[in-house]
């Protein structure tokens, strides 16, 4: 696919244009089977929110919708696609979650393609010793078949550490529309932006904090990484969290507020103190919803508690039955929904609910 392909170069520039982009969760019954209306209904509340799109198919998602006696892969994706169909005038932006080695990765690809996806997050999950070389061999070959958006996974959660050499060979993939950096490491994070200043395709990949820990800091920040006053200065276009497929609202209108006060030059010390500050109370509501205090174990089940609080969930069931909140989880979700009223969005989802049915 060349780079001079028109539809290639509108996703760039949609991507390019400041995004909020949430995982999209996996709405069940109690009995693990999919919830239809309320998958649907998620969907709707993203987009009515304000987001730039969806990602699908993707860990929030669940990974075990691709088991054979889940089979849940199919229907996920084009339950998200008919709703943002809905939505068409806007044109959402729809990312699909690639996974495993080449063999099942290309399939995927092909069935996010035919199904109207514009790219895929690409997990190297399943290539945990692989070489560079291989990884990036596997890496062209799905791009052959759909845009890439690059995917820098924490190790807590199944990700493998990836120099920037790696990053280096990746930004050299035409097809390749995006980078989401999630490693949750300051060092990491940089190796990626180093990259990506050193490809000169600033204008072609967009960087797409993963980081639920520094969500703020990331989108803030000036990564001016050379010498000169312009020479690589690079910002993040925006974010394809976990952490957005809750508080979706505010989320939005938090990312604005950040790209005003970033674009603007003569924002007053103030208002970047204070966004500093939300973004300190935004990482204490993550720890909260992903169960940092049990490295991440109750990820999922604390965006689903916080979902099923609002009546968008029924529950907070999750396809492995072992999959739930931690001790003393759910007590944590109460004192940040109390501590930072301001960073929900309930009077939001309250007002709308009965819409998106």
């Amino acid at each position: 696919m060349a780079s001079s392909n028109e539809p290639l170069n509108r996703l760039r520039s949609a991507l390019q244009g400041g995004v909020v982009i949430p995982a999209h969760p996996l709405a069940l019954t109690a009995e693990r089977k999919l919830d239809l209306r309320r998958q649907r209904r998620l969907s709707r509340y993203y987009l009515a929110s304000g987001t730039a799109g969806l990602a699908v198919a993707v860990h929030t998602t669940q990974f075990a919708i691709r088991d054979p006696q889940v089979n849940l892969l199919q229907p996920v994706l084009e339950l998200a696609q008919e709703v943002a169909h809905e939505f068409a005038a806007r044109r959402p932006i729809m990312i699909a979650g690639i996974c495993g080695r080449t063999a099942q990765a290309l399939a995927e690809a092909e069935l996010a393609g035919r199904l109207g996806y514009d790219a895929g997050l690409l997990s190297l999950a399943a290539w945990p010793t692989a070489s560079d070389d291989e990884i990036l061999q596997h890496c062209r070959r799905v791009a052959e078949v759909l845009p890439l958006v690059g995917f820098y996974l924490q190790t807590a959660v199944g990700g493998r550490l990836l120099s920037h050499e790696f990053w280096c060979g990746f930004c050299e993939i035409p097809q390749v529309v995006a980078i989401k950096v999630a490693p949750f490491n300051r060092y990491h994070t940089l190796d990626v932006v180093r990259a990506v200043t050193a490809s000169g395709r600033q204008s072609e990949i967009a960087l797409l904090t993963g980081n639920d820990d520094a969500i703020v800091l990331d989108l803030l920040t000036n990564y001016q990484l050379s010498p000169g006053e312009s020479a690589g200065r690079l910002y993040f276009h925006g974010g394809l969290l976990g952490h957005w497929a809750c508080w979706t609202r505010s989320a939005v209108q938090l990312v604005e507020r950040i790209f005003a006060a970033r674009d603007n030059n003569s924002a007053s010390p103030e208002e970047l103190t204070a966004l500093l500050t939300l973004g300190q109370q935004v990482t204490d509501m993550n720890a909260a919803i992903f169960d940092a205090d049990h490295n991440f174990r109750g990820c999922i089940a604390g965006i689903h508690e916080v979902l099923r609080r609002q009546g968008l969930l029924e529950g907070t069931w999750c396809l492995d039955a072992g999959e739930q909140l931690s001790p003393g989880q759910a007590d944590e979700i109460t004192r940040v929904c109390h501590s930072y009223p301001h960073l929900t969005d309930d009077a939001f989802v309250r007002e709308h609910l009965g819409q998106w049915l």
